[in-house]
């Protein structure tokens, strides 16, 4: 059963949030849904579709950006009030738009998360997680890993106050009160938490996650353990997830999964007889998909999906069909209908081009005038650097609230820049002089028109670290430029893991000296990605690494005065000696440093690489014969007189210069 969704566009607010943007309940079954909107101006919007119009119900005047928008009202009442986090205050309107709550919580950083159910307010800030009930402190947590998103468990259906976190780290944190009750680990770092089915599912207890390299699932949070019922490998490389809905969109009485992704990509699962998710449909969007709802927007009976997009785009994918059966009468009626919205659409366009003219020769006059002061207009990034755990490799997601005119990418560090395939930009590449610049890589990519998001892959070496910046400057006018900056870590192949294998011949350095615990972690921070930036509380800390390239194993644990390091790879043991003896040198600080070999490690390792070693030289040697054997199979005619496996690299040639182009100097890492 396919699934058929026709796009509509229907208004644009400022730049938007994860989670800003909800449909408010309908007054009757199948009737249209007002939708409320809070964006980066401060300003929450509702309106309604009327006639194919969208046309507002109320609108607040402008302040701290929205950074989440809720529903709340009485528990098994229709959730009616609308509450919005901007800032470190809670404000609440009625669907009329007038503000009954305006609530100072007194955190002392911006509220990133917040999840209402009742009296109930659950809040959390980069680390610091606090539950009010009436607007009265009630608990409180600090967090190991920055908290992404929070939930609880619906109040109606569970008799426990469950709040759940999900933290960077790759846990999700069930709490009772101000205490952890118990972690569960998920294979990404989570971003966003939605209740299944919207009430929990069966049990009240059912939560779907989404993490931020792309993988969804289901977990049962019961009082003592989690049950994990199902999870979505991202095999299509697809981006993060940041909103999760459910709604029944196929129509089939059970509701689906509505996904919206980072690189713009929506998607709807729905169950099978074993209860199992079945992809049905996908669509891709020219920008990241910041929510996502289930409903009737634009037409009485006609249910649709309903998005916001990261540059304040509200858009609705709808099941009403273009094409309507129609008889003579009723096709005389479309026609007048499409004839007055096309007049509309030319009269308002020709108004905002008349604007657009104004404000160039007003611009244009202050300019010239002698107390004009240059202000180079801003805008908003959305940017994201993340290790990928596949391919070894670095994503660098740029996205622009305006087209991108053109990307400056420079590096003071050695590192490769790969193909992508959904980029449509140009690039090109300057030669450096590494001796005297510091530029390791200097290349531009010029976009096509309306491109709002740019994706780039590079591959770095371990050991070797510093800075990479990209200067993105918009197609606006006067021109102007921003430079985002990203750390390129001594240890940049290494990610988080739970667990470690004790079996393995490990090499040991410790250092010790007079260090503070605050010390020894920001030179941790330094060394190695996806540690928290903040020290964790307790006297001593121990974190696990896995090398994405290698899958070689790294334990940290340090305390004040002592820092003890573990690897089965030498070559770790000695960049992090290296660099932490460089770190404290700058510091002043006298370190001690001690190291225990083990001579076994350097077998395991080298047995490590070797299949990939042999993997990598077997498809080098393919590729070389590639274009010898076609020859041969032209000057034949066909390639029957060929051996299976010469026959077989011809069937598979396409996918095998694919590969080897896709990894640029994959030998040569492994050399090094």
């Amino acid at each position: 059963m396919d699934l058929h969704l026709h796009r509509a566009d229907y208004l644009q607010v400022g730049v938007t949030s994860q989670k800003t943007m909800k449909l408010l309940p309908a007054a009757r079954h199948g009737a249209t849904q007002k939708v409320v909107v809070g964006d980066h101006d401060g300003v929450v919007l509702c309106f309604g579709m009327k006639k194919g119009e969208a046309v507002a119900v109320f609108k607040t005047l402008p302040g701290q950006k929205v950074a989440r928008l809720e529903l709340g009202g009485l528990l098994n009442m229709p959730q009616e009030k609308i509450f919005i986090a901007a800032g470190s205050e809670i404000r609440g309107f009625t669907k009329r738009g007038k503000q009954f709550l305006s609530f100072e919580t007194n955190l002392t950083e911006s509220i990133k998360a917040m999840h209402i159910s009742g009296s109930d307010l659950f809040l959390s800030a980069s680390y610091i997680y606090n539950h009010y009930c009436d607007c009265k402190d009630q608990h409180y947590y600090l967090s190991g890993d920055k908290i992404n998103d929070v939930i609880c468990l619906p109040a109606e259906r569970v008799p426990r106050v469950t709040p759940v976190l999900a933290c960077q780290d790759r846990l999700l944190r069930v709490l009772q009160g101000s205490d952890v009750v118990y972690e569960i680990e998920v294979p990404g770092p989570p971003t966003v938490l939605a209740l299944h089915n919207g009430n929990g599912g069966d049990s009240g207890e059912d939560l779907v996650f989404g993490t931020s390299d792309g993988k969804l699932g289901l977990v049962q949070i019961t009082a003592s353990k989690p049950i994990h019922k199902w999870e979505i490998r991202n095999e299509k490389k697809r981006g993060g997830i940041l909103c999760v809905d459910s709604f029944d969109i196929v129509g089939d009485g059970v509701k689906d999964v509505l996904v919206g992704r980072d690189d713009g990509t929506v998607e709807v699962y729905s169950f099978d007889s074993a209860n199992e998710p079945v992809l049905r449909f996908d669509q891709v969007l020219s920008e990241s998909v910041t929510s996502i709802q289930g409903g009737c927007v634009g037409k009485d009976g006609y249910d649709e999906i309903v998005l916001s997009t990261y540059s304040g785009w509200v858009t609705g994918l709808t099941t009403e069909p273009v094409h309507r059966e129609s008889g003579p009468g009723e096709e005389l009626k479309l026609n007048q209908e499409m004839q007055s919205k096309i007049s509309s659409l030319r009269s308002e366009l020709e108004h905002l081009q008349y604007k657009v003219l104004q404000e160039r020769e007003k611009d244009q006059q202050a300019s010239q005038s002698s107390k004009a002061r240059s202000a180079a207009p801003s805008f908003s990034i959305n940017d994201k650097f993340t290790l990928n755990t596949d391919d070894a490799s670095y994503s660098l997601i740029l996205e622009v609230q305006t087209a991108i005119d053109n990307v400056l990418i420079q590096s003071d560090v050695p590192i490769d820049l790969l193909d992508v395939d959904k980029n449509s930009a140009v690039v090109s590449f300057s030669s450096c002089d590494s001796e005297s610049s510091d530029n390791f890589l200097l290349a531009t990519y010029r976009c096509q028109a309306n491109t709002t998001r740019l994706e780039l892959k590079i591959r770095s070496i371990e050991g070797q670290y510093g800075t990479l910046q990209a200067y993105v400057t918009p197609r606006i006018h006067p021109k102007t430029c921003q430079v985002r900056q990203y750390l390129i870590r001594p240890l940049s192949l290494h990610q988080r893991s739970h667990c470690i294998d004790h079996d393995r011949p490990m090499n040991t350095l410790t250092l010790t000296g007079q260090f503070s615990f605050a010390e020894v972690h920001s030179w941790v921070v330094f060394c190695l990605p996806e540690v928290p930036e903040k020290p964790p509380a307790g006297e001593c800390v121990t974190f696990h690494f896995q090398n994405t390239f290698l899958d070689t194993q790294l334990e940290s644990t340090y305390r004040k005065g002592e820092g003890v390091f573990k690897s089965d790879n030498i070559s770790t043991i000695s960049i992090l000696k290296d660099v932490l003896s460089k770190e404290a040198t700058k510091k002043k600080i006298n370190l001690n440093i001690s190291y225990e070999i083990n001579e076994g490690s350097v077998k395991h390792t080298l047995e490590l690489i070797h299949p990939k070693l042999e993997y990598q030289l077997l498809l080098a040697k393919k590729v070389q014969l590639i274009d010898a054997l076609k020859e041969l199979q032209v000057h034949e005619g066909n390639t029957n007189f060929l051996i299976p496996e010469y026959r077989c690299i011809l069937e598979e040639a396409d996918q095998l210069q694919e590969e080897y182009k896709k990894q640029p100097a994959h030998l040569e890492r492994l050399y090094g």
